[in-house]
C-alpha cells in the first residue's frame, strides 16, 4: 500500500520543529518517531496515531476516527483518521500533537548498532 505523499509532507511540516524526529518506511506505509517512539504516521491515505491505550476510546469518540486494524484485529493504543478528519493544519495539528504528547511520555530508545 502506497502512503498518501502529501499528508506525509503536511505531517513533516506540522514535526518540523521538533527534535530526534525520524520517518521510517513500514509495510507500505510512512511512521514518524520521536526518541525512538512512533508518534503518527500515513497509511494510504489515512493518519495513523499512537494514542496509547489510556486514551484510545477518547480518541475513538472523535470525528473520523476509527479503530486501527491491518490484521483483523484492532490494535489498541492506535487510531486511523480518515482525510476528512485532517482536511485543515489545524485539525492535523491536533491529531499529531495527541501522538506527539504520547510519544513523549515513553522513555527514550537507546540507539543500538
Amino acid at each position: 500500500m502506497a502512503y498518501d505523499e502529501k499528508l506525509a509532507g503536511r505531517v513533516r511540516k506540522v514535526l518540523a520543529k521538533r527534535k530526534e524526529v525520524k520517518e521510517i518506511n513500514m509495510m507500505g506505509g510512512l511512521c514518524f518517531t520521536l526518541r525512538g517512539n512512533m508518534c503518527c504516521g500515513v497509511a494510504g491515505k489515512k493518519l495513523m496515531v499512537r494514542v496509547g491505550k489510556e486514551q484510545y476510546e477518547s480518541a475513538l469518540q472523535k470525528p473520523h476516527a476509527k479503530p486501527m486494524d491491518l490484521t483483523g484485529r484492532p490494535l489498541r493504543g492506535f487510531v486511523f483518521v480518515m482525510p476528512q478528519g485532517v482536511r485543515t493544519r489545524k485539525a492535523l495539528k491536533v491529531w499529531v500533537d495527541l501522538g506527539v504528547r504520547y510519544a513523549n511520555s515513553l522513555p527514550a530508545k537507546r540507539k543500538h548498532g
